[in-house]
């Protein structure tokens, strides 16, 4: 097995399911929130793991997707429809279907765009979002 940690995989996003691009997607995300709270300073794990679980529940995900996609091109548009479309099989706690598949739609963009190399789109997109979000999640570019 010779992988590459930091490497992206060599796969064609087209060629797999909205439900695939979100499942990396979530993961993106998640990791670029707890690199942005790490990047403020020491902080308790504790502290830094409640302040991301604000920034990933999908309440907030479907928020940021209505700050991006005024941005989106035709393309990056497409992907949100169909991730929004995706039929997942549930819906967590604290959340409602719409909300739900809107946070996936976000989550199934950011897998897109990881998937297809798109990293410093991912970054744009996500510093436009977050910077706009009550001046507590500013990105510095």
């Amino acid at each position: 097995m010779n992988h590459n940690f930091f490497h992206l995989p060599d796969v064609n996003p087209a060629e797999l399911s909205p439900a695939v691009w979100a499942y990396i997607g979530d993961a993106v995300y998640e990791l670029f929130i707890r690199n942005l709270l790490v990047s403020r300073g020491p902080a308790k794990t504790g502290r830094l793991h409640q302040e991301a679980v604000q920034k990933v529940k999908a309440s907030f995900q479907a928020q940021l997707l209505d700050k991006i996609e005024p941005l989106l091109d035709e393309g990056e548009l497409d992907i949100v429809k169909r991730g929004r479309n995706t039929k997942t099989g549930h819906v967590p706690s604290g959340s409602d279907v719409l909300t739900y598949r809107h946070s996936t739609a976000f989550e199934a963009l950011l897998g897109f765009l990881y998937l297809s190399g798109k990293l410093d789109r991912i970054v744009a997109l996500l510093e436009q979002a977050l910077n706009e979000d009550g001046g507590d999640m500013h990105v510095e570019g």
